[in-house]
């Protein structure tokens, strides 16, 4: 498996210098991934790996479908060999499946198959409770930021819309997780 140390040299080489915004959401992500390793136990490493690496698919140097989960997922299965529940992790992170729905990639799940659901909802937690500058939100601030950068005819304002209800109970689910220790 990636170490998280090599996660993030890899995140840091393919964002901050491109992608400034997106390499400060990254730091974030993966902070908030380390504040869930009490409740993760032996998968926190895994989980902090993945909040590195799910946003890889937004360089110019590996985007290949527009799609980031996908390509993100693709390049490190295909070019780093990276373990199949990483590159799942990476593929079906914050409600993946339903941006691949509206842009019409239907073999996104029989590419990589969906994970547990545990792990995808820290994954997605720590996604939605770090803000476009880095700095920790809460869930209903960052839906809310994604859907100001967009208008509503946008793939990406019409899946958010569409997710909502499942991200909202994804964030629950890691809370309540936290409140029982």
């Amino acid at each position: 498996m990636i170490s998280a140390t090599d996660a993030e040299a890899l995140a840091r080489d393919l964002l901050a210098q491109e992608l400034p915004r997106r390499w400060a959401h990254t730091q974030c992500v993966a902070g908030r991934a380390r504040e869930l390793a009490e409740v993760l136990g032996p998968e926190a490493e895994l989980v902090e790996v993945a909040g590195w690496l799910h946003d890889i698919g937004y360089a110019s140097t590996i985007t290949a479908t527009g799609f980031h989960p996908l390509d993100g997922a693709r390049h490190l299965r295909d070019v780093l060999g990276a373990d199949e529940l990483l590159c799942r992790l990476v593929a079906h992170h914050s409600c993946a499946v339903i941006e691949a729905a509206e842009r019409g990639i239907v073999a996104l799940a029989d590419e990589f198959a969906a994970p547990s659901q545990d792990l995808l909802d820290a994954l997605t937690y720590c996604d939605l409770t770090a803000g476009a500058d880095g700095r920790p939100v809460d869930v209903d601030e960052r839906l809310s930021e994604i859907l100001t950068r967009y208008p509503a005819d946008h793939v990406v304002y019409r899946s958010v819309t569409r997710a909502k209800p499942v991200l909202l109970e994804s964030a629950r689910n890691v809370r309540r997780r936290l409140a029982d220790g």
